[in-house]
């Protein structure tokens, strides 16, 4: 009985090109550009066929593991495995990890390879070409898939095709990256040329026969990090050290452009990367007058317009080629036909630390509980939106050096404030003092809405500390117990009273030295090193047990300077 193939989707990717609804936080695959699903989700529905497919394994970077688990699960398709990648490698590896891993379930694993950020109409001829591709690897073959080319492309790669091989397959010659016009309408002249789409299928042993072969780096790097992968919660974490050792380079250069076994299926279901602003209007039905509109906007006397709006509303008169496209906080006006520049202007906002954050994080940033939005922030205080969705909850937290304070404005809230629980609902507030152990948690059946207003020295979201957490987020070396946590505070209030202390100023959250005057009751020892050394002896590590002492200090209302390390 011929085994189900297995579909390894690459999720990892951190694309800037659509800039600025893409960003390092939340890459295009993520966001919702074709309909009302994102592409990483319509990428899932395509391999949800369980007569065809096994469960799907992704390749994800590890600050995106939870996006990915919970979009799957709003598409009901069943995952096989969550791979995480510590860091950035390129494809190779990736593909590599994916067949070492598939192994270990099945030896005659094939592996449908395919990018998360792709539109494609999965038609009768696609299925088509997935079975004849199927086929091709059990006998075999590394298949690549080859869409034919319908204009001169010149955001896309290219493969040079060789001699015909059977069942409509031809001989990879080589990978070419994308051209200029020129070039590019030569190749469409000529022939011999399809766009490359980086999808491929291939037997996992196949794969990684050549891969030894050919590439023994990343094989080797491949196969220790799946050894020595960890298990956290659903997710598998390959092995940091192993897998940052292995060669940022493509799986196209690394094996497929070497081996003798590679062949391209030329295919001609309609696919896009959407690599570009233009390439997203292409793949949309534009209007009779050429444009495109996603979001609330008016057009008036405009043609050949690619428009999108996460809130503000557009307004677009007497323009052509135009692409307009409007976040939360950043807006992107320039020629549709030009787009492919927008990738020299990220890199270009990137360079200056005053618009870095607009190229790596959204206004609204999404956790696995819900989301919170900044809707101002000054130098002392901040205040947000937060959102929680029914059933969920936040962690057990918190913070050294600002105190909040929560409005509900839509559903109802569980508040747990140093080990005291509160419900409210709309209308209501608490107030959450520096340095008490709290969490949120949606108690009701509705998203919970509320806002959320911090004063403090720093206002920065590294200024936490989880003591519980559903998602496997806890600081290992801040789990004293309850009684223990209050015997700290206990003596906080104690030390903080002593009339040696003295008020200082500049609370900052950086590292653990502090640097007060020292009072002659403390010749032996400071304050912060009496807290310290408490907090040692029950378990904390000598890093959390200063930052506790800082905090229980900066709690008294005495401020602590920080020598920064």
């Amino acid at each position: 009985m011929t085994s189900k193939i297995v579909p390894v989707i690459l999720a990892g990717g951190q694309g800037t090109r659509l800039w600025p609804m893409s960003r390092t936080t939340r890459p295009k695959q993520f966001i919702e550009l074709m309909g009302n699903r994102s592409l990483f989700q319509q990428t899932l529905l395509r391999v949800a066929d369980t007569d065809l497919y096994a469960a799907p394994i992704i390749l994800t970077n590890a600050d995106y593991r939870f996006v990915v688990a919970e979009q799957a699960q709003e598409t009901g398709v069943e995952l096989g495995a969550i791979l995480l990648e510590p860091v950035v490698r390129n494809t190779a590896v990736a593909v590599a990890a994916a067949a070492c891993f598939a192994l270990r379930q099945n030896e005659q694993a094939v592996l449908h390879i395919l990018a998360s950020d792709h539109a494609i109409t999965a038609d009768e001829s696609y299925f088509d070409a997935v079975t004849t591709a199927g086929i091709a690897a059990r006998d075999g073959w590394l298949v690549t898939f080859g869409i034919v080319p319908t204009r001169p492309e010149t955001g896309y790669g290219y493969i040079a095709v060789g001699d015909a091989l059977p069942d409509g397959l031809i001989r990879v010659s080589r990978f070419v990256e994308k051209p200029d016009l020129t070039t590019a309408e030569a190749f469409l002249a000529e022939g011999a040329h399809v766009w490359n789409s980086g999808m491929f299928m291939m037997a996992a042993q196949t794969f990684m026969t050549e891969c030894e072969a050919l590439a023994p780096e990343t094989a080797s790097a491949a196969r220790r990090a799946v050894d020595l992968a960890q298990i956290d919660l659903d997710f598998v974490r390959l092995d940091a050290a192993t897998f940052e050792a292995a060669p940022n380079i493509s799986v196209d250069y690394a094996i497929f452009e070497k081996t003798r076994r590679a062949a391209v299926l030329p295919v001609s279901f309609v696919w896009s990367d959407l690599g570009t602003w233009d390439a997203v209007w292409g793949a949309h039905n534009p209007d009779a007058a050429g444009n495109v509109v996603l979001g609330s906007a008016l057009l008036s006397n405009t043609t050949n317009a690619m428009v999108m709006t996460n809130g503000a509303h557009i307004v677009v008169e007497g323009l052509d080629d135009i692409a307009v496209i409007a976040s939360e906080d950043a807006i992107f006006v320039g020629r549709l036909s030009q787009s492919q520049q927008v990738g020299g202007l990220v890199n270009s906002l990137r360079a200056d630390l005053a618009t870095r954050a607009l190229t790596e994080t959204h206004q609204t940033t999404y956790r696995p509980w819900g989301g919170y939005s900044s809707v101002l922030l000054s130098e002392r205080f901040q205040v947000k939106r937060l959102f929680v969705k029914p059933g969920k909850k936040l962690s057990m937290q918190m913070h050294y050096h600002r105190s909040e304070h929560w409005v509900v404005v839509k559903g109802t809230a569980e508040v747990t404030v140093d080990g005291k629980i509160s419900m409210l609902t709309e209308n209501q507030s608490i107030y959450l003092p520096l340095g008490c152990n709290h969490r949120l948690a949606n108690a009701g059946k509705i998203q919970l809405e509320l806002i959320e207003v911090q004063t403090g020295a720093y206002l920065g979201e590294d200024d936490i500390i989880r003591t519980e957490d559903d998602y496997g987020r806890v600081d290992q070396d801040m789990r004293p117990s309850t009684e223990k946590f209050s015997d700290l505070k206990r003596d906080a209030l104690s030390t903080a009273r002593h009339p040696g202390v003295n008020q200082a100023s500049g609370c900052l959250n950086t590292s653990v030295a502090l640097v007060p005057p020292k009072p002659k009751e403390f010749d032996s020892e400071t304050p912060i090193l009496a807290l310290s050394r408490r907090a040692r002896r029950i378990g904390m590590s000598a890093k959390a047990s200063s930052r506790f002492s800082i905090l229980a200090l900066s709690q008294m209302n005495f401020s602590c300077i920080i020598m920064m390390q």
